[in-house]
């Protein structure tokens, strides 16, 4: 990757917040290649095991990296991100986190899987010995700093992006996120190598990677909330041999999705004889979510597609 500008590993922060100071000035046009950490910020590797994630200290999960102060960016304007290139690591982890997550009274122990890739040719990556999982290296998290004065949390998205856990902000992508504060603020994190819609579990394939974007600059385009658009199709290295469905329907669609989700589960351990935990980390990070109906009061329909791609 040839750019104009480096972020290296330790140029991070945790927390969203409009005193942190820039590590960089660019001007809108100019192109930036980010080494970021993975989810973990680093604290779990290749050798790591279960036991590991007792010993994680959440007060260093999810870095942040940047942030980068846009020259001319002003509050009513709007930051174009347009993600170029991502070089991924060739490893990563996908894990249940007690008390996080979808199912997480129905998964209250920790677990983890390691993931390795090939880091060029990107080939689905295995999950156990049945399952190949396709690959989309993307960001979870994109944003600026609010205009809210304090330190905010990176866990929750908010209007000025953050840990949005879109997939198909991935390569050729543009995202426009509102700004807040002058300079923007724009930092990055949270690479992941795949994901479904939803991130169910709560993790994906966290991995560390290299990120490189351009930012540009929409003069007074004021922005209820982020938007993008993206180069082409989305789901193609998913939708080859067609889905299996489960779904949930009630008046609450966050339990019509946990329904949607228990069901797939439960599909997978018939068919393919996976644990409930793996098959939920599985349904994690290749499986979606999808609000199928939400007009017919006063009952709601959320679909939970599974892709057969990932057991052919």
């Amino acid at each position: 990757m040839g750019h104009d500008h480096t972020i290296h590993a330790g140029q991070l922060h945790y927390g969203w917040d409009r005193r942190h100071a820039p590590v960089l000035e660019v001007a809108p046009g100019e192109t930036i290649e980010f080494e970021i950490l993975d989810a973990a910020g680093g604290q779990l590797g290749p050798g790591s095991t279960a036991a590991d994630l007792e010993r994680l200290d959440f007060a260093t999960v999810n870095p942040l990296f940047g942030p980068i102060c846009v020259d001319g960016a002003e509050p009513g304007d709007a930051l174009a991100v347009t993600l170029l290139e991502f070089a991924p690591s060739g490893w990563g982890w996908t894990a249940n986190l007690p008390g996080f997550g979808l199912l997480a009274e129905d998964f209250p122990a920790p677990a983890l899987n390691v993931w390795r890739y090939d880091p060029v040719a990107l080939a689905p990556a295995a999950f156990g010995r049945t399952a190949r999982v396709p690959l989309k290296p993307f960001a979870g998290t994109i944003g600026v700093a609010p205009g809210e004065p304090g330190l905010h949390s990176v866990v929750p998205p908010r209007r000025v992006g953050g840990n949005m856990d879109i997939r198909d902000l991935a390569r050729g992508s543009q995202l426009l996120l509102p700004v807040e504060v002058p300079g923007a603020l724009l930092s990055i994190g949270d690479t992941h190598a795949a994901q479904g819609d939803g991130e169910v579990c709560g993790s994906a394939i966290e991995s560390p990677m290299r990120v490189a974007l351009r930012v540009d600059l929409r003069k007074r385009v004021p922005l209820a909330f982020p938007r993008f658009s993206t180069p082409g199709p989305v789901s193609r290295h998913l939708d080859g041999a067609g889905y299996e469905v489960t779904t949930g329907i009630g008046p609450d669609l966050m339990l019509a999705a946990r329904a949607a989700v228990r069901g797939m589960i439960d599909l997978l351990g018939q068919h393919h004889g996976l644990a409930a935990v793996d098959a939920y980390m599985l349904c994690s990070v290749c499986g979606d979510l999808r609000i199928s109906e939400i007009v017919d009061a006063p009952n709601w329909t959320v679909s939970f597609y599974f892709p057969r791609v990932v057991f052919e």
